[in-house]
């Protein structure tokens, strides 16, 4: 029986993972880290292993070389690893963004950004999974830069990026404290949904709450657009119900100062768990000299991704709206 590349990457990463995690005595996520890091260097780098595991180890890393594969490939079993590994662990913040919803993430970056070169902000990176999607998917020369809170995740993220061969600059932090990057070209993020706890932090924000905590959202948002440059477009995985909560008024008025709305993207509800939980990518282009609005917003309630024929036409209806309105 043949076995696909994901599936034998998947195995190596799993099984050499879980020798690490009983031997280092941490939990799988962090092993996941470990072993990536070994396949990159190509080199065991945890000092304190048993002569025993180190062999194990060894056989097992000199039955695949990575560069046979893809990257596509690399990143999907690397997906699926870390899916295994947030299942056995499960924190609410922990989300990855769906393949499917990567690709079109990939599609819409290269459509409405034409230049060959540009630098690429993804705010709230997690394991890298859907900045590497859009990388993959591009045949633009991008520098890009992601940023993320959590510890582990980031790890995943460098490791993730090393395996691929992007040279992404991470940043470990707060994404809503000051960043000290560059100004970027574009952002793309899957928003943390919720509210966030540092009240006097969210004061430095127009879209603070006047009472209680402000939605996290929101202010990633305006961090987002005050980072890009003039004519920059954002491209952002949004709540379904993102203009109807009881901050929404204060994001109208943002948006009107500072951004056009190019589009809306209402992604279908079967790729969600209840609908509840629906999301659209909304799609923004930041104010600035000679940057005028789209005639008219590229509004797509998206068919399900599995249904080619219905894509295929709601595609087409997409590519005229492109020629009527970037080309």
């Amino acid at each position: 029986m043949n076995i696909s590349p994901v599936e034998e990457l998947f195995t190596l990463f799993n099984e050499t993972a879980l020798i690490l995690q009983d031997e280092l005595a941490c939990s799988y996520l962090e092993a996941l880290a470990e072993t990536g890091e070994n396949l990159f260097q190509g080199a065991i780098l945890q000092e304190e292993l048993s002569e025993l595991t180190v062999k194990r180890l060894k056989k097992q890393y000199s039955e695949l070389k990575l560069d046979q594969f893809s990257n596509e490939d690399l990143r999907k079993a690397f997906q699926l690893v870390i899916l295994k590994g947030m299942k056995e662990n499960v924190q609410p913040n922990h989300q990855m963004t769906p393949d499917s919803i990567g690709m079109l993430f990939g599609y819409l970056v290269e459509k409405f950004i034409k230049k060959p070169a540009f630098r690429l902000l993804d705010p709230a990176v997690g394991t890298g999974n859907l900045l590497t999607t859009v990388l993959n998917h591009s045949n633009k020369q991008i520098s890009a830069v992601g940023v993320e809170i959590d510890d582990i995740l980031i790890k995943l993220a460098y490791v993730n990026a090393n395996l691929q061969g992007h040279p992404i600059q991470f940043f470990n932090q707060d994404s809503l404290e000051s960043l000290f990057i560059e100004p970027v070209d574009s952002v793309i993020a899957d928003l943390p949904i919720g509210y966030y706890p540092n009240d006097i932090r969210a004061a430095d924000y127009e879209l603070k709450s006047d009472k209680g905590h402000s939605y996290s959202h929101h202010l990633f948002i305006e961090q987002s657009v005050r980072h890009t440059n003039p004519g920059g477009y954002l491209f952002f995985l949004v709540p379904n119900g993102l203009f109807e909560s009881e901050q929404a008024a204060a994001l109208h008025e943002y948006i009107k100062e500072h951004v056009y709305i190019q589009g809306l993207l209402q992604l279908p509800t079967s790729i969600f768990k209840n609908k509840n939980s629906a999301k659209s990518i909304l799609i923004l282009q930041k104010n600035g000299e000679g940057i005028q609005p789209p005639k008219q917003a590229l509004l797509v309630n998206l068919p399900s991704l599995s249904n080619a024929y219905e894509m295929d036409k709601m595609l087409t209806k997409m590519e005229k709206w492109f020629q009527e309105n970037k080309g």
